[in-house]
């Protein structure tokens, strides 16, 4: 088994000094209520009074943890990153030969058969509110993403470095192509209520990368 780094964000991701465990427990109820309701109604669809309602605690409980609603937003930003590679992390961990890929392809389609195709990617949700208006979000996202980018490029990478795919492959190109088919297959998987369109651009990058295959 190969190691992978992955994603490493932490629902504490804060200057902040430590809190208890009962603070940080209030602290991480609230961004999971804040990250719920926004996954479902938007950004600008959720008011802190919502979020107060939701975690159940009071307004100064939440003003304690959170100056403003940026600050919840950011913090939800680095929540869904952890969860999202997270769930991925059994996968993303081991990228390294197309069996492993086939098998984090049925994975991602399988969540979306179950979910019955619908919200999307939690990320991919926040960066279409988020990134034309919030340059601070945008970078936030954006490393996400480039963490994820990355777990994919260090597996294709080992299988260049075994020559399981030839010379002419560059992970590079193919972790960012794969990534790109990934969120804009969710996006029309989501649009349409259909798993066809995540189905159809996985195999066809899967495809694409085994035309680097070393037997061929």
């Amino acid at each position: 088994m190969r190691y992978n780094t992955v994603m490493n964000t932490s629902i504490n991701k804060s200057n902040k000094p430590k809190l208890t465990k009962k603070g940080q427990e209030t602290r991480t109820r609230i961004i999971v209520a804040a990250a719920e309701l926004m996954y479902e109604q938007g950004v600008a669809g959720t008011t802190i009074e919502d979020v107060q309602q939701k975690a159940k605690v009071s307004a100064s409980q939440l003003y304690h943890y959170f100056k403003e609603k940026k600050e919840l937003v950011m913090a939800v930003i680095s929540y869904q990153s952890s969860r999202i590679i997270g769930n991925h992390s059994r996968y993303l961990t081991d990228l390294d030969s197309f069996e492993a890929l086939y098998a984090w392809r049925n994975f991602i389609v399988d969540i979306q058969i179950k979910k019955n195709c619908e919200g999307g990617c939690p990320l991919g949700a926040l960066a279409s509110e988020l990134v034309e208006t919030d340059t601070e979000a945008r970078s936030e996202i954006n490393s996400s993403f480039l963490e994820w980018e990355d777990s994919i490029r260090n597996g294709l990478r080992f299988m260049l470095n075994r020559e399981e795919l030839n010379s002419n492959a560059d992970p590079d190109k193919l972790a960012l192509a794969l990534l790109t088919a990934l969120q804009g297959g969710l996006l029309l998987t989501q649009v349409r209520r259909d798993p066809g369109p995540i189905i159809t651009a996985l195999d066809t990058m899967l495809e694409h990368i085994k035309s680097f295959s070393k037997d061929k």
